[in-house]
């Protein structure tokens, strides 16, 4: 493979990336039906929560569990995969919650790749660290600024086809991980009619 073909290569599978679409589908479920092994592992965190819901969620076909609660002041997602063990914690916070260098990274990369912006939500997240769920737990809700945490920001954006979803994921410091396009809760109704 010639110099050229290889750079081409790259440059095909870079593009890529803005490319991928999540689609997510979120289904209410009663606490019942909520993994035993999950329920375990919260246990100890859900003093004081409120508005506690159970959601089966399929994202791209793969599903997973989800249990959401308001704790203090703060919208909490805990999410389990299939088996019960846990995958990540996220919360909604504001950008002043963000260092400030980590949010002039994350900003500057928004208004470089798209000028007209709106941001809908911002997520602390923070994945399962060193196989530790109880550890995850702990840290996130201390709400704890840890190299390990990520922004997830969903944003609308004016494109060629006009306005449409998408949702970042960036490291503790603003470099990007992820980026997708994401498509409405119903629209495989859309798709499929």
């Amino acid at each position: 493979m010639t110099r050229y073909n290889i750079l081409r290569c790259l440059l095909l599978l870079s593009l890529s990336l803005p490319a991928q679409i999540k689609q997510e589908q979120e289904i209410r479920i009663d606490r019942e039906m909520f993994p035993d092994r999950s329920l375990e592992l919260l246990e100890g965190h859900l003093q004081g929560v409120r508005k506690l819901r159970f959601y089966q969620e399929i994202e791209n076909g793969e599903m997973s569990y989800e249990a959401k609660f308001k704790k203090g002041r703060l919208h909490y997602s805990v999410e389990f995969q299939k088996n019960g063990e846990l995958e990540d914690v996220e919360f909604i916070i504001k950008k002043r919650d963000i260092p400030n260098d980590s949010w002039e990274a994350i900003q500057g990369h928004l208004d470089l790749h798209y000028p007209r912006n709106r941001i809908i939500k911002i997520q602390q997240h923070h994945p399962l660290v060193e196989g530790d769920p109880q550890k995850t737990l702990h840290q996130a809700f201390q709400n704890l600024i840890l190299p390990s945490i990520r922004y997830e920001v969903v944003f609308s954006a004016k494109t060629d086809g006009g306005f449409q979803i998408h949702e970042i994921m960036f490291d503790a410091h603003g470099e990007l991980i992820l980026m997708r396009r994401s498509l409405p809760p119903n629209y495989n109704h859309v798709l499929y009619q």
